[in-house]
């Protein structure tokens, strides 16, 4: 009996460990393809074509962002219109935004902002239009034609401050506009500092600040997150053979993923440093051609028992077994 009790607190003692496992996935946009590629957001090894080669109609995307139902919203660029996929098996749902409602045009990134609506870039009307979350209806231009000298956006963010951020390509700067009303605030980052020169992807990374994807210069540039001062060419040029940053995104091990757009790959670099790691999705990889945009997605953790849980259901077992020798003795000496 004494050996019995033992083993049910060392079973109950050594639940401490446990082994629950969370995976990633990374999807980027392949334009010249007309798809979007899916890697193990781990390894960086090619797993499929989640949305197939003009799926739903789906040309030149460029620009992909998960909303709030799950499901992945992808702007076609060369259609004129948001196409909306399963999130969990890319299958086409449909046109969540027709082509042309409200006046868009060549739609480029996209992103569901704090009201729920999902906000999208019009290339060639130079402005962001706003649309319902819920039924993709056109609510309105959020940032009107040209304000504050927009002239080519590629990008948008909403800031730690809750307003918008946008890359303005011709004139090479970084312009805020008012997060609630779409009004034009200042030039966060003015013409040129630091040396930007084409900006197109930009992202809040972990400390804060903000980071530029410069296509000419061929870095990622860094800027102070409250003032837009310039910090550092975070990315140095063309480190690691940089060519054409497109798109970046700080994954979950806060590194941060850039895809080479000329070069067909994503290239991985110190979160913290921004040293070079490695071709994170090699060349073509999966048929991966001109990548721009690219988006991480975190899978729900797979449960398995820790060895608390182990114990207990161990514990469980032999008490049982205890109980049933315990009544059989008893049977034995009445």
């Amino acid at each position: 009996m004494k050996r019995i009790v033992l083993t049910i607190m060392l079973l109950t003692l050594v639940g401490t460990v446990n082994t629950n496992a969370q995976e990633s996935e990374l999807f980027v946009c392949s334009p010249d393809t007309n798809e979007v590629l899916r890697y193990n957001g781990t390894t960086g090894a090619f797993i499929d074509d989640f949305i197939p080669s003009f799926s739903g109609g789906l040309e030149e995307p460029r620009g992909l962002v998960f909303g709030p139902d799950g499901n992945l919203y992808v702007s076609s660029s060369d259609t004129h219109e948001v196409l909306r996929y399963n999130g969990t098996t890319g299958a086409f749902i449909d046109d969540f935004i027709p082509a042309g409602s409200g006046g868009l045009d060549e739609p480029r990134d996209l992103v569901f902002g704090p009201d729920g609506n999902l906000y999208v870039i019009s290339l060639d009307s130079d402005e962001v239009l706003r649309y319902n979350g819920m039924t993709g209806a056109f609510i309105n231009d959020f940032v009107t034609t040209m304000s504050g000298g927009l002239d080519g956006p590629r990008a948008l963010v909403f800031g730690p401050d809750g307003n918008l951020y946008v890359t303005s390509l011709n004139t090479d700067e970084i312009l805020r506009y008012n997060g609630m009303t779409g009004a034009f605030i200042n030039d966060f980052v003015p013409a040129g500092s630091g040396g930007l020169d084409d900006p197109q992807d930009l992202v809040f990374g972990p400390d804060g600040n903000l980071y530029v994807a410069d296509s000419n210069s061929e870095e990622v540039l860094r800027y102070n997150g409250v003032t837009g001062a310039f910090i550092d060419a975070f990315v140095p040029t063309m480190s690691g053979g940089l060519d054409d940053p497109a798109g970046l995104t700080f994954g979950p091990d806060g590194n941060l993923y850039v895809s080479s757009e000329s070069n067909d790959n994503v290239l991985r670099y110190n979160g913290t440093t921004g040293a070079f790691i490695d071709d994170f999705v090699p060349t073509m990889s999966g048929g991966l051609d001109a990548p721009s945009f690219l988006i991480f997605r975190e899978l729900p953790s797979r449960d398995i028992p820790t060895l608390s849980e182990w114990g207990l259901i161990a514990m469980a077992g032999i008490l049982g077994i205890v109980g049933f020798m315990v009544m059989r003795r008893r049977a034995v000496t009445a």
